[in-house]
């Protein structure tokens, strides 16, 4: 009878702690709820942007959180033995240090929202805009990386025999620290390139480079390599360290304006003039040109042939790019039907008997 009294107890006190636990849960689950429905007030009368980000990225966390919070304050009226309450403990520490980091870590995606809405990359004139990009892209890998190494961390320092463990790993520090900078001394570089890419910025995110005979854009720059977009949409994946060690063209690198050049190669009779003049009416007829820089040199005379360079501006390298080849193809069928003697020849005497002596 006893033991039976003893079991019936038992039953009461689970049933009492579930009881506990339902309602904290439900208590974390509501104010979660009351939290969401002020922050779309604030939303419709202060900042829409700003609440729309927490509301995007925080719901999840805070499910998951904020329960734990009230789990835990809960858990010293739960009519368990107390071995039971220091695993529920345990438990629960682990739950809330991880549930707290996945909130810092969504906290630092929403400060990258807010400051993509501010400054926005897809502007034409973007220079300022792409070097902070650059850097909030660096900071926020690198925080992500920071927040998990010390949740983990705290974590396993709720175990018992990893903080037995700590006396003899600081003993070995000093050998392992060795060992692992040298197994790791090529990650370690890419980091510290990282850190230097970040701040001085030789390259920003959708800046135009020209480097192992290819072409394209900064699509993307992690903690270890960056991603290049080509212009015909490969990808050309290179370690951050190349782009300290190795010389590449930044386009883009002080300004998003290029001048841009076409050459041509005519007889000595061209009418220089008139085709200057040509040039400036293609040019004035296209919105590819900037109308800051167009001009129209003979920049060589060889033998058979001139050289001649028409050099005017774009806004950007796409602009630049098209006008080239817009440029290129109006001259040429401008000389073709207007000059067409004023075409490359070769020219050739002959002196003396063209026929053999017998």
């Amino acid at each position: 009878m006893d033991r039976f009294r003893i079991y019936i107890d038992h039953l009461d006190n689970l049933a009492i702690s579930l009881l506990i636990f339902f309602f904290s849960i439900l208590l974390g689950l509501l104010l979660k709820f009351i939290l969401f429905k002020l922050l779309g007030l604030y939303s419709r009368n202060s900042n829409p942007r700003l609440a729309t980000s927490l509301a995007k990225h925080l719901n999840r966390p805070l499910t998951l959180f904020l329960p734990l919070l009230f789990l835990a304050m809960a858990l010293p009226t739960v009519p368990l033995s107390d071995k039971s309450i220091h695993v529920l403990r345990r438990v629960l520490e682990i739950f809330t240090i991880l549930g707290f980091a996945w909130i810092m870590i969504k906290l630092v995606s929403v400060v990258q929202d807010i400051v993509r809405h501010k400054y926005d990359i897809g502007k034409t004139d973007n220079f300022r805009e792409r070097k902070l990009i650059t850097q909030l892209q660096f900071i926020r890998r690198l925080s992500v990386i920071v927040i998990a190494f010390i949740a983990g961390s705290m974590v396993l320092l709720q175990f018992e025999a990893v903080r037995s463990l700590g006396t003899g790993l600081l003993t070995s520090a000093g050998i392992a620290g060795v060992v692992i900078g040298f197994a790791a001394q090529r990650s370690l570089a890419n980091l510290l390139a990282g850190l230097q890419i970040a701040f001085t910025q030789p390259i920003r995110i959708d800046d135009v480079l020209v480097l192992e005979n290819e072409f394209g854009r900064v699509e993307e720059i992690t903690l270890t390599y960056v991603v290049v977009r080509i212009w015909d949409n490969r990808r050309l994946i290179l370690p951050l360290n190349y782009f300290i060690e190795k010389p590449f063209q930044n386009w883009t690198r002080s300004s998003i304006d290029i001048l841009a050049t076409v050459y041509f190669y005519t007889d000595y009779n061209v009418p220089v003039d008139e085709l200057r003049k040509e040039l400036h009416r293609i040019l004035a007829g296209t919105e590819q040109w900037n109308g800051e820089v167009a001009g129209l040199q003979v920049t060589d005379a060889q033998r058979d042939n001139v050289q001649l360079r028409a050099l005017f501006s774009a806004r950007n390298s796409g602009d630049a790019w098209d006008l080239r080849c817009l440029v290129r193809e109006k001259m040429l069928y401008f000389i073709q039907k207007n000059y067409p003697e004023a075409l490359p020849k070769v020219r050739a005497s002959v002196s003396g008997d063209i026929m053999p002596k017998q």
